[in-house]
């Protein structure tokens, strides 16, 4: 698995977790580091991810509320939650291609997700993408 992918599965791992177990994120980042051995791009990745997606919550729940009005957030599930959290801070905020980001958001979801995530993530991440660059197409998986 390259670098990148696997900094997105650790990042959304301990989001997730704080999330649902109400647990300190760095906390988590810090313990889960103690269960596998990680390159360093790998870390200083997924610390990006992390602080970013924290630091930038209240942005970035707007920015998916605005995207998907017919459900509210506290409806959704956490793993979907952190997922979109996640995928948005690359979006609104990341060096990766929007594409790249949003195509690694419903990979996530297909890992992790139900049934429906996928299509859900990769829906609000396109209309978040979209009210970012307004008038661009951005397709993904």
């Amino acid at each position: 698995m390259k670098p990148r992918r696997i900094a997105r599965n650790l990042a959304l791992e301990v989001l997730y977790e704080s999330e649902v177990a109400h647990r300190e994120p760095l906390a988590v980042f810090v313990r889960r580091q103690e269960d596998v051995v990680y390159a360093p791009d790998v870390l200083d990745f997924a610390r990006q991810l992390i602080t970013g997606a924290i630091e930038n919550k209240k942005a970035l729940d707007d920015a998916i509320i605005e995207s998907a009005p017919g459900w509210p957030l506290e409806q959704v599930a956490p793993i979907d939650s952190s997922i979109l959290r996640l995928a948005a801070f690359e979006v609104l905020f990341g060096d990766s291609p929007t594409k790249v980001a949003i195509n690694e958001a419903v990979e996530l979801a297909k890992r992790y997700g139900s049934d429906s995530s996928p299509r859900f993530v990769n829906g609000v991440l396109g209309a978040i993408a979209r009210r970012r660059q307004p008038g661009a197409k951005v397709r993904s998986a």
